[in-house]
């Protein structure tokens, strides 16, 4: 009798605990820092933390491993730095999430919610001084962000993780939360509640199956080397909505720079069509950009409608031949030759042509006709290679590595570094899943020819 009762009030002791660490826990709400070690020029205003400056940060004492955790922020101009998770006493370890809404800043690919250095993104949600919503949830392997509850990151950490030296304590496992300001703005923090969440065996197991095999991945490494992660040409066709692009972008680590072809002939072809696209899109989690289709479109719209866009890009693919024929070079029965090396010429006129239009990217670069495009080499002469890259580099227009074709080759890709143009990386996806967007081709250059994060495009994001 006095043994059964004694396994019931043990048993009641463990339900008793068990629901209370699923309870949620107010971190902060008012206007004691409590279980915050505050370091630097911190201050609690209103019932909010307010990290003032660099090396301002808070440390929370409590440790947890399975979490959710929401909390209100804001910034103003100049501020920025991190919520850090999985940390310890001397904020040495675990995850760092991004807080920054400094479109001026240098490092523009780590903005808010950015999972830094694995999961950087190079869009903002909100702007300075401006409360939003940061909620950051672990379950297992599985790391989320949200941001005014869209979700802008889904990690799951894989059994092997890459990782360079520097950031070899980013890891899985348990700790405290801290908050740590880097600029030279503040940081404001209110409403921090963490609800501590249960998370069996059988879900870490179906996780690690989902993964992706980071010994193999170059995407990661691209985030680990901080290097901006973005395919700048990507377009929502063959079945690929909005809603599945996200989801990829979000599992593949690569941000997406969402472009409409707009033309005659094309999906869009007037100035209202273009705001009616941009009202559907300016809350998704993608860099928006325009492209130009055949000469007629800088007359097509407006300027105003252009500037819309974070930025505008163009082909030399579509132009009229000396024999007066609308050519698409893309389709070969469209292409007229009567002696390749005069055709050739034409072709490099056309694109020094292009350079001359308002854009800022020129894409689908140096391509040829199927007729000629196994002999690339042969017609992409010295000269020919020198006329080009002199004519790009004075108008000032980014070039495009391009995923589709795999162009330009990497000689020509060596001189306009030479001659200090910037790039950009394209996978001008032509189905619902571009398998084009690892950028395979595009990391392959930048390795061969020596490209860094200097050397990348920075797009005017609205």
């Amino acid at each position: 009798m006095r043994t059964g009762l004694l396994l019931s009030f043990a048993t009641f002791l463990v339900l008793l605990s068990s629901c209370k660490s699923s309870e949620e826990r107010v971190l902060l709400n008012g206007p004691d820092a409590g279980n915050w070690k505050l370091t630097g020029d911190v201050q609690i205003k209103d019932s909010a933390l307010c990290l003032n400056g660099a090396a301002a940060t808070a440390v929370h004492s409590e440790v947890f491993k399975n979490f959710e955790l929401r909390m209100k922020v804001r910034t103003t101009p100049g501020g920025k730095g991190f919520l850090r998770f999985h940390s310890d006493s001397l904020n040495s370890k675990g995850y760092r999430v991004a807080i920054n809404n400094d479109r001026n800043d240098s490092v523009w690919w780590r903005m808010t919610g950015s999972l830094m250095s694995v999961r950087n993104l190079t869009k903002s949600f909100v702007k300075e001084n401006e409360w939003f919503a940061m909620r950051v949830r672990v379950a297992g392997k599985a790391i989320s962000v949200f941001i005014n509850d869209e979700p802008v990151v889904e990690y799951i950490e894989p059994s092997s993780p890459f990782r360079k030296d520097e950031n070899v304590a980013a890891l899985l496992s348990d700790g405290c939360f801290s908050l740590t300001s880097t600029g030279s703005g503040a940081i404001e923090c209110k409403d921090i509640v963490v609800k501590p969440l249960d998370t069996d065996d059988t879900d870490i197991a179906a996780q690690s199956l989902a993964a992706i095999d980071e010994q193999t991945d170059e995407i990661i490494r691209l985030h680990q080397e901080d290097f901006p992660v973005l395919d700048y040409h990507v377009h929502l066709k063959g079945g690929l909505t909005k809603e599945k692009a996200a989801v990829q972008s979000r599992k593949s680590g690569v941000n997406y720079a969402v472009a409409p072809n707009c033309g005659i002939g094309f999906k869009i072809t007037n100035d209202r069509e273009i705001y009616a696209f941009l009202d559907t899109m300016r809350t998704q989690p993608f860099i928006l950009a325009m492209q130009g289709e055949g000469r007629e479109w800088v007359t097509t719209f407006s300027q105003a409608a252009r500037d819309e866009f974070d930025y505008v890009f163009t082909d030399a693919l579509t132009f009229t031949d000396t024999k007066g024929h609308r050519t698409r070079l893309w389709m070969k029965d469209e292409v007229f030759i009567d002696d390749e090396q005069q055709y050739m010429d034409l072709i490099l006129d056309k694109i020094c042509g292009v350079l001359k239009e308002p854009v800022d990217i020129y894409v689908n670069p140096c391509f040829l006709p199927e007729q000629m495009r196994d002999r690339y080499d042969f017609f992409w002469t010295e000269e020919r290679m020198n006329k080009f890259v002199d004519a790009l580099a004075k108008s000032g227009k980014v070039l495009e590595i391009n995923e589709l074709y795999k162009i330009p080759n990497k000689a020509i890709i060596l001189k306009a570094k030479a001659a200090g143009v910037k790039f950009s990386f394209g996978s001008n996806n032509v189905d619902e899943i571009p398998s084009a967007t690892l950028l395979a081709y595009s990391i392959q250059m930048k390795k061969e020819c020596g490209i860094t994060a200097k050397d990348m495009y920075r797009p005017r994001i609205k």
